[in-house]
């Protein structure tokens, strides 16, 4: 049984190591990871993608080789298994051969689950009592309803001006729940500062630690095997390697941008996805807060603050991303880039969305979809390539400011108010 005490944690840039305690920092100042051997990586055999909804065959678990946790002896919210969409009617849109990864099919509706399922995993095998997060969105969410299946304690920490249906669904879950006064953003230092010292009893699961990211990197080898298992060109060797030109996904911390690349670098050592077949990774943030598309687009090599105006995209809004140089970084690494949308771009994604393919999604994550359509009016995406859009969150959790159209009609004109429409 794997336990995360066992396994080292590694910075990407200096490369200095670390015996796994409660760190999540490198001394140059760089967020660290886990190095775990996945040097013998297979993808799992048949059989067991074929032994039904177990939950050490199927969703994350199913990679548990390359975790650092093993699975709960039980869980009652198995994240992942969302599903790899071929979404042909947005090809034109998008200009591309567009494949959908809809992360709101986990069980809170967003990607965050599979980063908090390792995070609970973790706190278990500790034999801790508390678990708890910086958040006023998903990952607040997701940490507290995980911690209720699990049995344990969870402390969420969100901005006192939360509007009050987000406080709403949290809520529901009986977390311990702080709004707090002040600057907001120093909260992600000062609790993993709390965590590091032990004082806190309490194991914090923010947005980009090491536990989270190993496991949202759980999407990419999931997306990575859909897609060569239901490519038509799919190889018979079950090493053979096939992958989509692309992959683009939203980015704010930097986080879930990190665990797509650590996936990536795996693979590859692994020798089960070939260096020529890496894809590229796009980045998209939303134009009225964008520091990593900012540094991508100043050719900087490292991230810092800006100053931010209001955008739609509330989830990903962050100006002082702590992973935002190893986000630019992955960006550079696969040779893709980081863009931002205006949120009139977001608007009409998240419109094609739920009209072509039936996929209602938050703001957050349509500006992944806008950042497709971006890249491929500017020539960096071809018509004839394979990309494949992380859809990070459901859009049925909140609502979003619009006007939508109805007509009111009587009862006893039912037959005829049909009619003007099925004939029009």
């Amino acid at each position: 049984m794997t336990t995360s005490s066992q396994v080292p944690l590694r910075c990407y840039d200096c490369g200095c190591t670390y015996d796994h305690g409660d760190r999540t920092r490198c001394s140059c100042g760089e967020p660290l990871w886990f190095d775990l051997d996945t040097s013998g990586f297979e993808w799992p055999t048949e059989t067991a993608r074929a032994t039904g909804r177990d939950q050490t065959t199927t969703g994350i678990w199913r990679y548990d080789t390359v975790l650092p946790v093993s699975a709960p002896d039980t869980t009652t919210l198995p994240p992942g298994s969302t599903p790899l969409v071929r979404a042909g009617a947005l090809d034109s849109f998008a200009g591309c051969e567009l494949h959908l990864k809809p992360e709101g099919q986990n069980p809170t509706g967003s990607f965050k689950d599979r980063g908090t399922a390792v995070g609970v995993a973790h706190t278990l095998d500790t034999g801790a009592d508390w678990i708890g997060t910086v958040s006023h969105g998903n990952m607040a969410l997701s940490t507290s309803a995980y911690a209720a299946a699990a049995g344990l304690e969870c402390a969420v920490f969100v901005p006192a001006d939360i509007p009050p249906e987000r406080l709403d669904l949290l809520a529901r879950h009986d977390p311990h729940i702080f709004r707090v006064e002040g600057d907001y953003g120093r909260l992600y230092e000062e609790t993993l500062a709390l965590d590091t010292d032990g004082d806190a009893g309490i194991t914090f699961v923010n947005s980009d630690t090491p536990l989270r990211v190993a496991g949202q990197k759980t999407i990419a080898y999931e997306l990575l095997e859909q897609f060569r298992l239901e490519s038509p060109n799919a190889p018979s060797s079950s090493t053979a390697s096939i992958a989509p030109d692309a992959i683009v996904l939203p980015v704010s911390s930097g986080g879930q941008a990190s665990g797509v690349w650590k996936a990536l670098r795996e693979l590859t050592r692994s020798g089960v996805l070939a260096a020529d077949d890496v894809p590229r990774l796009y980045f998209v943030q939303a134009g009225p807060c964008d520091p990593i598309a900012t540094a991508f687009r100043e050719g900087r090599e490292e991230v810092t603050p800006i100053d931010a105006d209001e955008t739609i995209a509330v989830s990903i809004a962050n100006s002082d991303p702590p992973s935002g140089t190893r986000a630019l970084t992955a960006a550079r690494d696969t040779e893709g880039a980081v863009v931002a949308v205006p949120d009139e771009a977001t608007r009409e994604a998240m419109d094609r969305l739920a009209t072509d393919v039936g996929l209602a999604v938050e703001p957050s994550s349509a500006v992944a979809l806008a950042g497709v359509r971006k890249l491929s009016d500017r020539g960096e995406i071809a018509a004839d390539e394979s990309v494949v859009t992380i859809l990070t969150g459901s859009g049925y959790k909140e609502s979003v400011e619009t006007e939508p159209q109805s007509r009111h009609i009587d009862l006893a004109d039912l037959e005829h108010e049909l009619a003007s429409v099925v004939g029009s």
